[in-house]
């Protein structure tokens, strides 16, 4: 029996009552053509994601949902969502990583009786999208209210639905390892910031961007001092240990705008967008204070104390392009190395 009138239906209503129109629609080449080939039109995992989620809002009429997939940390995350609140997009979240972990589709009329979604709350269906009989991620159809039945799609529509989306599945699939091979590309094996080679890319797009706005930017180059006295008597696996330890102090003493980088070695550098000498100079001074009050290798028994000589330059102040910027906070580097160690030097205009 339908809802009454002004009764909105539960999604075991909603997917019952959508059976038939789906499955004719399914049933048409043409529609699966289309959004095979809108899927294969981009290579952003987002944008693939908005189209099934769109598709699904259309055919299915469910008040919500979201494809879920693996981000680059390997966390289960909404990469597109419809009608999602905080509270539903971790509830997708968590059947996703469900469904991801098990390989099998998922259903659930009230999830508050379900002991492994604690905390979670209303009706839900989970449809895995396979490519390569490989499960890449998940659709979740999804209501805040509970059902009175389970939500199901019926074994000849689960079919047509699944051939669909097998086209995006395979669109996901490529973008999401596109993104891995790019990310795993500009990072730095070790520490996990970015490789010089990504560094050097951006700071010649942010001088350009710098120099269409006449806003400042400022560069920092970091040398750890006498970091080569603990790979002598600690061993090259424990400096390695160390300059990790390094590159987490570093990046969480940036700000989200700043692009760190492992430049090489013990070298670290610091791109630091919209700032002047003076903000530069703040950062670097809470980097290395920082760095100077951390125990290095304290997981291993050990308390080592390291410091750091900073480089600052500043464009325009110093520097016009982005090799001349590098030039100057490389020198400015040396120059507290020359003088002892352990601070901050400023690039200026006649030193550079």
């Amino acid at each position: 029996m339908p809802p009454g009138k002004g009764v909105r239906p539960d999604l075991a209503t909603r997917l019952r009552l959508s059976q038939r129109a789906v499955k004719g629609r399914l049933e048409r080449p043409e529609t699966v053509l289309a959004i095979m080939r809108a899927a294969h039109d981009t290579l952003e995992p987002g944008k693939i994601g908005e189209l099934v989620v769109q598709r699904a809002v259309e055919w299915l009429r469910v008040p919500s949902c979201a494809v879920v997939a693996p981000d680059l940390d390997g966390q289960i995350t909404a990469i597109a969502g419809h009608g999602l609140s905080p509270q539903l997009a971790t509830t997708a979240a968590a059947v996703g990583r469900w469904v991801l972990v098990n390989g099998r589709g998922f259903a659930s009329s009230d999830l508050r009786r379900d002991a492994r979604f604690a905390g979670s709350s209303g009706a839900v269906v989970a449809v895995p999208l396979r490519c390569r009989a490989q499960l890449v991620a998940a659709l979740i159809l999804l209501d805040r209210r509970a059902s009175g039945k389970e939500p199901k799609l019926g074994n000849s529509v689960g079919e047509l639905l699944t051939t669909a989306l097998e086209g995006p599945a395979q669109a996901l699939d490529n973008a999401l390892t596109l993104r891995r091979a790019e990310a795993l590309s500009v990072t730095d094996d070790l520490t996990q910031l970015y490789n010089s080679r990504y560094l050097n890319h951006v700071l010649r797009r942010e001088v350009k961007r710098a120099s269409r706005s006449s806003r400042p930017l400022s560069l920092l180059f970091l040398d750890l001092d006498g970091f080569k006295s603990v790979n002598d008597s600690h061993g090259h696996l424990a400096g390695s240990r160390a300059l990790v330890e390094a590159a987490a102090v570093i990046r969480g003493s940036a700000r989200e705008t700043d692009v760190a980088a492992r430049f090489g070695g013990d070298e670290f550098a610091l791109i630091l967008p919209d700032t002047g000498s003076d903000g530069a100079s703040a950062v670097a001074e809470r980097i290395r204070d920082r760095l100077a009050s951390h125990p290095f290798l304290a997981g291993d028994g050990l308390s080592i104390r390291l410091t750091a000589s900073v480089g600052v330059a500043t464009l325009p102040d110093v520097a016009s392009t982005a090799e001349e910027l590098v030039r100057a906070a490389d020198v400015a580097m040396y120059r507290v190395k020359d003088a002892g160690k352990n601070g901050i030097h400023i690039a200026s205009a006649q030193a550079s």
